[in-house]
């Protein structure tokens, strides 16, 4: 065994990583960008077919030697996409992403035959938020009429991938947690849940069937043909990002909260066993590795920042420049950062707001500082609540596109009052496919050793890039967050009443 490859089907773009083995270091990384197609109705769309011409390229980009050494592939892709599939296996219709917000009366309506939001939890674990997959076929039934009576397979992003690559379907316990029809205590489909969705029609037949952890299946002959890879590779399970992402951070056992401030914020831990709250605080995921992902999502991290950056004609870097002239609270300037909406907590029609503005305050470098802030307390809120459920952390894994920003990092340990490390390998969904198609090989040439062993070998720090919180910054931050829990408090109520 030599070299292992990590998929990461994003939003924004796709990342192909190769990492070897024996060495343990990372040979290589492309990628390609992607296109999102944007509706005024909340609606986020990307073409399945974008995905697979974009991993070829990055593959083509590859030397073909490098390509040709290749033994293992693993898939992450971003959660909750709705790929539609006919009895043939052709893409209906382009697929509904995370971030689409477009069915969230749908959530409601699935809730509402389930009986409530708390039995939801109490069916599957989770209740039905906006983005999840689950609503996007009452919507699809709506709109795409033709569409759903053709539907014959629902496939998550990931899972088209591995088809691509492999003409399998299947689904592991991780991605399939945030399609809001898995119980994720039993790791089985709640036919509740399903039936809440479309009590019409028997959606379990269109489910491909869940598999374990560490399974993996033989690439196809005519697609290794085609990528130039050897035709003994195999693919793992896969995962969701967010799942991917806790292996490539060594984020496999209990301690370490794992930060990702990427175009959604998300953190997470790990757990022995999914963690339910009765309240749906939070994801209630399962991991990829055989227990539990409490996961917070937050759908507007560096969209606020970037945001920010475009309005006011900001180059590459030259935010961070700005607010190093600035102190932490940007002078009494508070940002709600939720342009896109938000998940966590729930308020999918909220869309993002300033206060506290002043004439000394509403300058490019305070409103900008305020989006990092914003988006950081809002992250911050969702550890308040795991933390409230008695997990205990010792440290910060951050990643993602924001974590290249030394100050953002700084900010982190500041508002969250915990030391930031920096994995030395950045790209942490991808890295954590590739791990995943390493223990997958493995396990298939019958070693059981755990991903636990897999992670202290091949996941390392950089200590130049780590960030301690600064006892005065922390206790400058605490006023500010008060605040924002105090607005986001208000704009609940507001959301409340309106219905």
């Amino acid at each position: 065994m030599s070299l292992v490859a990590g998929l990461d089907i994003g939003t924004q773009s796709v990342k192909l990583l190769v990492h070897d083995t024996d060495r343990r270091r990372t040979l290589a990384i492309r990628g390609r960008p992607l296109a999102l197609v944007e509706g005024a109705d909340g609606s986020r769309e990307q073409l399945p077919e974008w995905w697979i011409a974009a991993t070829a390229q990055c593959f083509a980009d590859l030397d073909a030697g490098l390509r040709a050494r290749i033994r293992a592939i693993g898939v992450s892709g971003q959660q909750h996409g709705f790929v539609p599939l006919d009895a043939a296996g052709g893409v209906l219709a382009p697929a509904k992403l995370w971030c689409d917000t477009s069915s969230w009366r749908e959530c409601g309506e699935i809730m509402a035959a389930a009986g409530g939001h708390r039995r939801c939890i109490a069916l599957a674990g989770n209740p039905i938020l906006a983005g999840y997959t689950a609503s996007k076929l009452p919507w699809t039934r709506k709109h795409r009429p033709d569409v759903y009576r053709r539907l014959a397979s629902i496939l998550l992003p990931h899972d088209y991938i591995n088809f691509w690559l492999t003409g399998e379907r299947w689904m592991e316990c991780g991605d399939a947690s945030g399609t809001g029809w898995l119980d994720v205590r039993t790791r089985r489909w709640s036919s509740a849940m399903l039936a809440a969705t479309d009590a019409d029609r028997d959606l379990s037949a269109c489910l491909p069937p869940l598999v374990d952890e560490h399974f993996s299946a033989p690439i196809a002959p005519a697609t290794a043909d085609a990528l130039g890879l050897s035709r003994e590779v195999r693919v793992s399970a896969g995962g969701g990002d967010n799942m991917m992402a806790a292996i490539g951070t060594g984020n496999v056992a209990p301690g370490i909260l794992s930060v990702s401030l990427g175009t959604s914020g998300t953190l997470f831990a790990s757990t022995e066993r999914p963690l339910v709250d009765d309240d749906g605080l939070w994801a209630a995921f399962c991991s990829s590795t055989g227990g539990g992902l409490p996961l917070i999502c937050t759908m507007n991290c560096t969209v606020a920042t970037g945001g920010v950056a475009e309005a006011f004609g900001l180059e590459a870097g030259e935010g961070d420049q700005l607010i190093e002239g600035t102190a932490p609270g940007a002078d009494g300037l508070l940002m709600l950062p939720f342009f896109n909406g938000e998940r966590t907590p729930d308020l999918p029609s909220a869309r993002a707001s300033m206060h506290g503005m002043s004439p000394g305050n509403f300058t490019r470098a305070h409103v900008y500082r305020a989006a990092m802030e914003g988006a950081t307390y809002a992250l911050r809120h969702g550890l308040d609540a795991l933390c409230r459920a008695g997990l205990a952390f010792q440290t910060i894994r951050l990643t993602g596109g924001g974590a290249n920003s030394a100050p953002w990092r700084q900010v982190v340990a500041d508002v969250f009052g915990l030391p930031v490390e920096m994995p030395a390998q950045i790209e942490g969904a991808a890295f954590g496919a590739a791990l995943q198609a390493l223990w997958a090989w493995r396990h298939h040439a019958g070693d059981t050793s755990g991903i636990e062993e897999i992670a202290r070998e091949h996941v390392a720090l950089d200590e130049a890039r780590a960030a301690r919180p600064d006892a005065g910054r922390v206790q400058s931050y605490r006023e500010p967050y008060q605040q924002f829990l105090e607005q986001l408090t208000v704009l609940q109520q507001a959301h409340a009443v309106s219905g």
